[in-house]
């Protein structure tokens, strides 16, 4: 079954969530992880792509934008779209969607990211309920002040 991990940033002083989402993916690839990147604005994901290059000095995270056009060979580790993926993609669905996709519970993993700003918080804590209703593993992580990640209990 599906788990879910939620990804909470701090309410201020906090990164953005695109570039929680780079740090998010630089991590799942350098642990062999294949993601999927989804989100319904094309012009955030144009953005992500953006900084999925210049993640680190002298660096870039490989990845491809999926178009529906032709199958993307050879296959790069992160993916990015705004509908669902090709076949064969169900290792990590990172989502940057205002709702949850419907394709999400074929994958392994799903990452969420809660913003701080309190609008956006409201939305993931109905994705969090939908999540949890449903009967899926639920995880949340804090971003520390280091930028990393802390297992809430």
């Amino acid at each position: 079954m599906t788990r879910v991990d939620f990804y909470i940033l701090p309410e201020q002083g906090g990164s953005d969530p695109l570039s929680a989402a780079v740090r998010l993916c630089d991590k799942a690839a350098a642990a062999g992880h294949r993601l999927y990147v989804t989100a319904s604005d094309p012009a955030r994901l144009d953005a992500l792509g953006d900084l999925l290059w210049t993640q680190r000095q002298g660096s870039f995270l490989a990845h491809e934008r999926y178009l529906h056009a032709a199958p993307v060979e050879p296959l790069p580790q992160v993916l990015l779209g705004e509908s669902e993926p090709p076949e064969g993609w169900q290792d990590i669905l990172l989502t940057l969607c205002a709702q949850v996709p419907a394709y999400f519970s074929r994958f392994e993993r799903v990452l969420e990211i809660v913003p701080g700003d309190a609008e956006s918080r409201a939305h993931c804590r109905e994705r969090f309920k939908f999540y949890r209703e449903r009967g899926y593993e639920l995880r949340s992580f804090e971003q520390t002040a280091e930028g990393g990640w802390k297992q809430k209990v």
